[in-house]
């Protein structure tokens, strides 16, 4: 017999958050992956910037892109106590609480209750969803899963009140799950290592479908020091590129959609075998689409035959992970780049198309030891090289190479207490790199003169 599943993608609470085409696809899949075993889903959208009665109530949308991000509806809020001594608004991003409560009351019938999560210093929002769910559903089973959940997963199971916290990859555990507490048999039990296998993600839930994420690969051939994609997928897997053009044909036939984003770690790694079939394949098929890449893409990939392609195949948004111009910091977190190979890409880059403002490059600042030197450094580096530097504040992450670096030169309780992992609060900054030079670093971010981009 089938049971209702209800999905909830909870608030986000923080100083800032900005809409760069998020979706909780992890939680989605799950949603397919529970139809196809003859559930019935459910989903609740706590970030909804679409969501009616908000809109009724502040009367205003929050501001929008064509492309498909955007901001979110914000309330100021109470700070937490440890995060007193930075003097900025902390915010609930999304709907207000008491229209979660009237959502919640639209499904009486719940069986059992999905709670993703994302960053793991947003875990106040995903408790005050668990602890409404709690008082509207006593009794209904919360199973809560995803970032927060996998990377501080003993603090998850001591403090966010789910009855089942899933760490890792949760298909195979939530089928378990529903077989253990109902008896449920598992129709369809796809191999995990085979991402084609798995059914579309249940993106109809969605209110309105502005953009769609889309997965390449899971994992990454690369070890960096302060990334945690090898903890949340030791192998490295990739999907059939004629099958990933299936989905965004789907995607684009049934719903309209224009606008495609990757989060892919490896989307350009070995592009002979991924992303050059992929967009010829979609030329063949004369499909028509704007891609965004606001994760880092490999700079090591890119030389003129793809630059050219992936101009002409519509890449609106590409950002590139450089981190540090420094040799040896290089070497350190991973050497996955290096600077010629900077100085190379851009070039190809600008050649097929690209402007200066087009051509994101992430600096890493505030990660353990770092002086402002080498963060100045880099910036001046990479605006020579005729790409935009973008400030990526460091954020420690347990289970990381970085982590036993940062727990040593963090002044906070950053083992204990996930809301000091906050990017904001520059947790590892030092008297070399402290709070001061990193604003004056982002002040001489703000003052640079901007190239205007073409209209394409």
């Amino acid at each position: 017999m089938s049971k209702n599943i209800l999905l909830i993608n909870p608030w986000i609470y923080d100083f800032a958050a900005y809409d760069f085409w998020l979706k909780p696809l992890g939680l989605l899949y799950l949603g397919g992956l529970l139809r196809a075993n003859s559930h019935r889903i459910s989903y609740i959208n706590c970030l909804d910037p679409y969501s009616p009665l908000m809109l009724q109530r502040s009367r205003t949308m929050p501001r929008r892109h064509v492309y498909g991000h955007g901001r979110l509806f914000r309330q100021v809020i109470n700070k937490p106590d440890c995060l007193h001594m930075l003097p900025r608004s902390y915010c609930r991003y999304g709907i207000d609480p008491d229209i979660f409560r009237t959502e919640l009351g639209l499904y009486p019938d719940t069986d059992m209750v999905l709670v993703t999560s994302m960053m793991t210093y947003w875990y106040p929002g995903v408790f005050e969803a668990i602890r409404i769910v709690k008082e509207m559903m006593p009794g209904i089973p919360v199973v809560l899963g995803g970032k927060y959940a996998s990377l501080c997963y003993d603090h998850a199971v001591a403090n966010s009140g789910a009855d089942y916290v899933v760490r890792g990859r949760g298909e195979k555990q939530i089928l378990e799950i529903l077989q253990n507490l109902f008896d449920e048999d598992i129709i369809f039990d796809p191999d995990e290592d085979d991402l084609d296998a798995l059914p579309y993600p249940a993106l109809d839930l969605v209110r309105r479908i502005d953009h769609v994420p889309m997965i390449t690969t899971i994992g990454c051939p690369y070890r960096c020091s302060y990334c945690s994609s090898h903890i949340f997928q030791k192998k490295f897997l990739r999907r059939d590129p004629v099958k990933v053009v299936d989905e965004i044909e789907h995607w684009q036939k049934s719903f309209g959609v224009i606008d495609f984003s990757f989060y892919d770690d490896a989307l350009l790694v070995d592009s002979e075998k991924m992303i050059i079939p992929l967009l010829n394949e979609l030329k063949r098929r004369k499909l028509s689409c704007r891609f965004h890449c606001p994760n880092g893409l490999h700079l090591r990939e890119i030389n003129s035959k793809l630059s050219k392609i992936l101009y002409d195949s519509g890449f609106k948004t590409i950002r590139f992970g450089f981190e540090t111009a420094d040799f040896q910091l290089q070497k350190e977190t991973g050497g996955k780049v290096q600077n010629e190979e900077l100085q190379k890409a851009v070039i190809h880059l600008k050649k097929a198309g690209y402007k200066t403002e087009d051509i994101g490059v992430y600096l890493l600042c505030g990660i353990p030891g770092q002086k402002e030197v080498d963060v100045t450094q880099s910036i001046d580096f990479v605006l020579q090289c005729g790409a935009k530097p973008v400030l990526a504040e460091y954020s420690p992450i347990p289970g990381t190479k970085m982590w036993a670096d940062a727990l040593a030169a963090s002044p906070f309780d950053i083992q204990h207490e996930p809301l000091y992992h906050n990017n904001s609060l520059l947790c590892c900054r030092n008297d070399d790199f402290s709070y001061d030079a990193y604003s004056r670093s982002k002040a001489k971010l703000k003052t640079l003169p901007k190239e205007t981009s073409v209209a394409r």
